[in-house]
C-alpha cells in the first residue's frame, strides 16, 4: 500500500468539471494531514495537454488511448483498475456523478475496496478512515468509520471549494497503456445528450434571485426579475414555482433540477425542502425571506429575515438601484 490518494479526474468536451477541481483540493488538504502524496487519474483520448491544470497533484496517472475517446464504462473502469492495482492507493476519491458512480462501484467490486456513497467529507488521519454521508437527500447525516486501511469514496458535489483544486502546474507525468479491455469492450458511445438550453443559465450567475410557493402569483415574479437586474443577476426557483408553468425547468434549483453555487444566494419564500437544498447548499452566501420562522431554508443560511417578501422585495429593489 502507497499510502497516496488517487483523483479520479472527470472531464467533458475537452474541459474538467468542477468536481475534478473540488477533489483535488479535498485531496491537497488530506495528504496535508497524513502526509501522503496526490495522484490524479487522467483517462482519454489527446488529453495530455489538459495535464497543466492539474497542478495541485503531485504526480499525474496518464492512460491516452483512441479507444478512450468517449466515456466508456467498461474502458474506463478497467483503466482506473490498473491505476488502482499499479499504485495501491490508501484513499480512491472520486465525483458522485452518473460516470463517476459507474467507474465506484465497479473499482470496489474488483479492486476488493469498500465502497463509502454520498459523501460530504472524508478523514484519513492515522487512526483510519471515515466519511459523513448524506441519507435520505440530506434529511440525515451518518458517520461512517472504514473496516479496513483502504477505500473508495464517492464524493458529492462541494466537498471542497473547487478554486482550491485549480493550479496550473507542472507536475510529473507516469504514462500508462490502456488495458485490453478498453479496445475489446462490446459497449460503444452513441451521442451525448445534452439539456436544452435556457435562456440563462443559472448554474454560471454569481448572484441568483430564487422565487418558491410564497411569490403567491405568477404576476408578481417581475418584482423578483427587477431584484435581480438591479444585482446583476437572475431569478431562478424552487420546483412548485416550475411544475405551475411560472418558469421553465432550466430556472429550477434542487435535485429534480440543477445545482448552483453562486456568490449570493436569495431566497425569497422558499420553503427549503431537502430536494432544494441540495441543489444549493454550497452558495457561498445564502440569505432567506420566508414568514415562517420555522421554515427549513433557515437552517442552511447565513442570513435570514421572518417576515412578509412583498414588504422587503420593493425596497430592497428601490435601495440597491437607487
Amino acid at each position: 500500500m502507497s499510502g497516496n490518494i488517487l483523483v479520479v479526474t472527470e472531464h467533458l468536451s475537452g474541459a474538467f468539471t468542477d468536481a475534478t477541481f473540488e477533489l483535488l483540493a479535498l485531496a491537497r488538504n488530506l495528504a496535508g494531514v497524513s502526509g501522503a502524496e496526490v495522484d490524479a487519474a487522467l483517462i482519454g483520448n489527446s488529453v495530455e495537454g489538459l495535464v497543466g491544470e492539474l497542478g495541485v497533484a503531485d504526480r499525474v496517472l496518464l492512460i491516452d488511448d483512441p479507444a478512450l475517446e468517449s466515456f466508456n464504462p467498461v474502458g474506463h473502469t478497467a483503466s482506473v483498475v490498473s491505476l488502482v492495482d499499479a499504485t495501491e492507493p490508501r484513499v480512491v476519491l472520486v465525483p458522485y456523478t452518473s460516470t463517476g458512480m459507474d467507474i465506484a462501484s465497479h473499482v470496489s467490486a474488483q479492486c476488493g475496496l469498500p465502497l463509502v456513497s454520498y459523501c460530504q467529507s472524508v478523514d484519513a488521519s492515522s487512526a483510519g478512515l471515515s466519511a459523513t454521508c448524506q441519507l435520505y437527500a440530506g434529511k440525515l447525516l451518518a458517520d461512517v468509520e472504514v473496516d479496513g486501511d483502504r477505500a473508495v469514496f464517492a464524493m458529492l458535489s462541494g466537498a471542497a471549494p473547487a478554486a482550491d483544486g485549480r493550479r496550473e502546474g507542472a507536475p510529473a507525468v507516469e504514462a500508462r497503456a490502456a488495458p485490453p479491455e478498453a479496445a475489446a469492450s462490446t459497449t460503444r458511445f452513441r451521442a451525448l445528450g445534452e439539456p436544452e438550453a435556457g435562456d440563462v443559465d443559472i448554474t454560471a450567475q454569481d448572484v441568483l434571485v430564487v422565487v418558491g410557493r410564497g411569490i403567491d402569483s405568477e404576476d408578481n415574479i417581475e418584482e423578483a426579475v427587477e431584484l435581480a437586474e438591479v444585482l446583476g443577476g437572475a431569478v431562478a426557483a424552487s420546483r412548485p414555482i416550475v411544475d405551475q408553468g411560472w418558469l421553465p425547468k432550466t430556472r429550477q434549483v434542487g435535485k429534480s433540477g440543477l445545482t448552483v453555487k453562486p456568490k449570493v444566494y436569495l431566497a425569497l419564500g422558499v420553503s427549503g425542502a431537502p430536494e432544494h437544498v441540495e441543489g444549493m447548499r454550497d452558495s457561498s452566501t445564502i440569505i432567506a425571506v420566508n414568514t415562517d420562522p420555522h421554515a427549513p431554508i433557515f437552517g442552511v443560511a447565513h442570513y435570514g429575515w421572518v417576515g412578509d417578501l412583498f414588504d422587503i422585495l420593493p425596497e430592497l429593489t428601490d435601495r440597491i438601484g437607487g
